[in-house]
C-alpha cells in the first residue's frame, strides 16, 4: 500500500489487521519507514513508544482533519470525525508538507 496526495506517492504504507494488530501499533520499534495506518482510529498515544511520531486524522474521505507531533508517553486529542489516523516518525509531515486541509488516499 501507498499514502498518496494529488497523485504524489508519500510513503509505503503498513495497514495493520484485527485489533491485535492496530492496539500493538508502533510499539517494540524503534522506528518505522514510510507510515502506519490505523482503521478505525479517534485518538491514539504514545505511552510506551521509544520516538515521537507525527499523527494525522483522517475522516472517510481522506480528508486530514488535524496533524499533531506526539512525543513519547503523550495522549492525542479525540477528533470525533477521524475514520483513521496516519502514523509517521517525527518530521516527516515537515518534509511532504503534510498538514489539516490536505486530502490523501491509500492505494495498493
Amino acid at each position: 500500500m501507498w499514502l498518496v496526495r494529488d497523485g504524489e506517492v508519500l510513503a509505503a504504507a503498513e495497514v495493520p489487521t484485527g485489533s491485535r494488530g492496530r492496539a500493538r501499533g508502533l510499539l517494540g520499534r524503534d522506528g518505522i519507514d514510510g507510515v502506519l495506518v490505523l482503521r478505525p482510529c479517534r485518538n491514539v498515544h504514545t505511552i510506551g513508544m521509544r520516538f515521537a511520531i507525527d499523527v494525522a486524522f483522517c475522516d472517510r474521505t481522506g480528508l486530514v482533519l488535524k496533524a499533531v507531533t506526539l512525543a513519547p508517553r503523550r495522549i492525542s486529542p479525540l477528533v470525533l470525525r477521524a475514520a483513521y489516523a496516519i502514523e509517521a516518525e517525527s518530521g516527516a509531515f515537515g518534509r511532504w508538507d503534510l498538514r489539516a486541509g490536505d486530502r490523501v488516499e491509500l492505494r495498493s
